[in-house]
Parts: C-alpha cells; sequence; structure tokens
C-alpha cells in the first residue's frame, strides 16, 4: 500500500496578506496599492468602499452596515511607513518579507502591515460567522500617518463629520504592545505643541562685549525656567506635562563673533490637564518677565485625547484575556497617533497592536506566532460589541 503525499502546508492568511503589504513599497505618502488590495477583500463581504485623496495622499473609508441596529466599530490605521534607510542595515530587502528566528522582516512589518492584515482576516471570518451582525464595521485607511498626517485621517474625519455620520468605537491598529502581543493597550496620548523661539541680540566681538547684546546670555535663564516649571501634575492616566528643547542654534561659525540672535526649537507633550492655550501663555509670561525681545512661533500637531474605561476598552481587554491570558495594562504613553483626530468623532478610541520594540529601526519585524493570535483578539472583540 503507497504512503499517503504529505499535505501541502496551508499558508495563514494573516502572514500572507502581511506578506503582500510589506510588498507594497509604500513610503509616505505613497500607498503604493495597499489600500486596493485590502479594498479587494472587503468588497466581496458587502463592503461599500469609497476613496478619498486629499492632495497626494490616499485615504479609504470602507464600511459594511448590519441587519440589525447597532453601534458602529471602526478600525483604523496607516498604509504609509517611514523610509527603510541605508540597505546594508538590513537583513534582506526591507520591501521584500523575509523570515529569520521565527519572526517575519520587512518594513512595516510591525508598524503596522501585520495589524491591518489580522484586522482584514479577522472580519472575514466574523462576517462570515455572523452575516446578519447588528451594527456596522468600518476600516479607515490612510497614506498619510508617518508624514504632515494634514491630508489623511483628519480630513477623512472631517468629510464624515460633514454628513453627519456617527462612530461608536474605534480601534486603531498601531503597535502597543511591549514584550507580547496583548499586555498593553493605548487609551489616550499626549497631546504635542512645538515651538520656535526667536531671540533677537546684537552682533559684535567678543573683545568688545559692551557693543554687542549676547541672546545666548540672555535666554539661558529663561529656558532654566522654563525647564524647571511646574505645567502640571498629570492625573492618574497621564504624566505630568513635559517641556523639551530639542535644537539650539546661534553663532557665525566664527569663535570671535557674538552672534545676533539665538533659536530654540522646543516641544511640549502635554497631558488633559493642561491645554494649548494656557501653555502659551505661562510660556510668554515667563519670556516677557526676562525681558527678551523675540518672536514665537507655535505649532499644534496633536490634542490629547483619554478613552476612561468602558464597553470598548473592556471588550478588548476580555478578548486578550481569552486569547492570551494576559491582563493588559491601559497606558497612555508614547508619541501621538491618528487616535487624537478619530477622538473628536467618537466617543471611544483604543489603540492596540503587536509589541513596537523594532518599529522604524532596520529590521523590523514581527513575530509569526503571534499574527493569529492577533486576529483572533480583533475577532473576539468584534463579535463581542456587534454579535
Amino acid at each position: 500500500m503507497s504512503a499517503l503525499p504529505h499535505p501541502e502546508p496551508v499558508t495563514c492568511p494573516v502572514r500572507a496578506l502581511t506578506e503582500a503589504l510589506i510588498r507594497c513599497r509604500s513610503v509616505t505618502p505613497d500607498d503604493a496599492g495597499c489600500q486596493q488590495l485590502i479594498a479587494s477583500r472587503l468588497l466581496p463581504l458587502g463592503f461599500e468602499c469609497e476613496s478619498m485623496r486629499f492632495g497626494e495622499v490616499d485615504n479609504l473609508w470602507a464600511v459594511r452596515r448590519g441587519t440589525r441596529p447597532g453601534p458602529t466599530l471602526v478600525f483604523a490605521g496607516h498604509t504609509d511607513v517611514v523610509p527603510a534607510g541605508p540597505r546594508q542595515w538590513w537583513h534582506a530587502d526591507p520591501f521584500e518579507p523575509t523570515e529569520r528566528e521565527g519572526a517575519l522582516f520587512g518594513r512595516g512589518a510591525a508598524d503596522m502591515k501585520s495589524s491591518l492584515a489580522a484586522i482584514v482576516v479577522a472580519i472575514e471570518a466574523f462576517v462570515a460567522a455572523h452575516p446578519d451582525h447588528a451594527g456596522a464595521i468600518a476600516m479607515l485607511l490612510t497614506s498619510d500617518e508617518e508624514g504632515p498626517a494634514v491630508n489623511g485621517t483628519v480630513k477623512v474625519i472631517e468629510t464624515l463629520r460633514a454628513r453627519g455620520e456617527h462612530l461608536d468605537f474605534c480601534i486603531v491598529g498601531e503597535p502597543t504592545s511591549l514584550r507580547r502581543t496583548g499586555d498593553m493597550i493605548k487609551n489616550g496620548r499626549r497631546g504635542s505643541l512645538s515651538g520656535k523661539l526667536t531671540v533677537k541680540g546684537i552682533q559684535g566681538h567678543v573683545a568688545y562685549p559692551h557693543m554687542a547684546r549676547n541672546p545666548i546670555h540672555e535666554v539661558a535663564p529663561a529656558l532654566a525656567e522654563l525647564a524647571s516649571h511646574h505645567w502640571d501634575a498629570g492625573n492618574e492616566y497621564f504624566p505630568p506635562t513635559t517641556f523639551q528643547v530639542s535644537n539650539f542654534n546661534a553663532g557665525t561659525g566664527a569663535g570671535n563673533v557674538i552672534p545676533g540672535e539665538a533659536v530654540i526649537d522646543f516641544n511640549f507633550r502635554f497631558s488633559t490637564e493642561s491645554d494649548a492655550d494656557s501653555l502659551k501663555a505661562r510660556v510668554n509670561a515667563i519670556l516677557t518677565a526676562h525681558a527678551l525681545s523675540y518672536n514665537l512661533d507655535w505649532n499644534l500637531s496633536g490634542l490629547p485625547f483619554l478613552t476612561p474605561v468602558g464597553a470598548l476598552s473592556e471588550a478588548l481587554r476580555g478578548a486578550i484575556h481569552a486569547e492570551t491570558g494576559l491582563q493588559t495594562e491601559l497606558s497612555t504613553t508614547g508619541g501621538t497617533s491618528d487616535g487624537r483626530f478619530i477622538s473628536a468623532l467618537c466617543k471611544e478610541v483604543v489603540e492596540f497592536g503587536p509589541p513596537n520594540a523594532s518599529i522604524h529601526k532596520s529590521n523590523e519585524n514581527v513575530e509569526i506566532a503571534a499574527l493569529v493570535p492577533l486576529m483572533n483578539i480583533y475577532r473576539r472583540t468584534i463579535e463581542t460589541l456587534l454579535r
């Protein structure tokens, strides 16, 4: 009796889609076909897929309405990635997915193409099991998260608001976990307020300081006060607001010239205990008190947002525990995300995805064994909220 042939190995659908997305060289703001690929998976499920292009940025709004009343659950994310950097710093082509020691390598593997793949496969599994589900499932994708974030999610949200669209829950697929997939959810983010301070002096010879005015000397005490100032104490979700100088430029390059001006770049990462206007007012008060001659330009790139414990975070935490046994932690640490725009239209916004240790680095990777659990966590969450 002849032996039965060995079956061909079954390709994990989450891994297969992750690899297909990595092969799209979607360096911000180029989508490189990612959204078209995802739409091709959603359309057969009954999704209405709408492309929204603003400037050079591609965005996708896709929604499937259920047959019974219920909430709208949105999965949000970005298809763009940061540049890969020098090729010699990678084990292999960063846009050719490569397996190495149980991990899948490639630009966007963790941030956030594996999340997008897991979301799509989770939706496919949920719709197949529950074709008559309640509420609505939606996806909001942009190719402008890693860039200026001007023509991406914020514009889609403005469009949806103008239409009267109502969003109840949103999961942003950012890589939020630390050591194991599921150990951390972001339920808020700090705001980001940047300033460019130009302090005017009088250029002159260092040997004749009485004939000049050194802006470095004049601004130094003010910077010391700004750095040590108590802006707020934070709260149970947020650490205290921080002030950090990121650049200080002055001088002509010559060692015997007092500079005529100093330019300082600084940033606030601020909690919900402060607001942008009050921070601006306090900075101006300190600078004025030091009798500086200055100009100050501000850039508010994101407001803080916070989602207290509620139906969404509890559904997600329950799904994580059921799938992994982990008791997940809620956190607001890290940088900004598109959640700051979505929270203007959606009451409950959280972020959840795989570990973020390798994001934006060379040899970015995601653990292959974590892909199916990630998909199942998303699927279980949909079932809790929309079944």
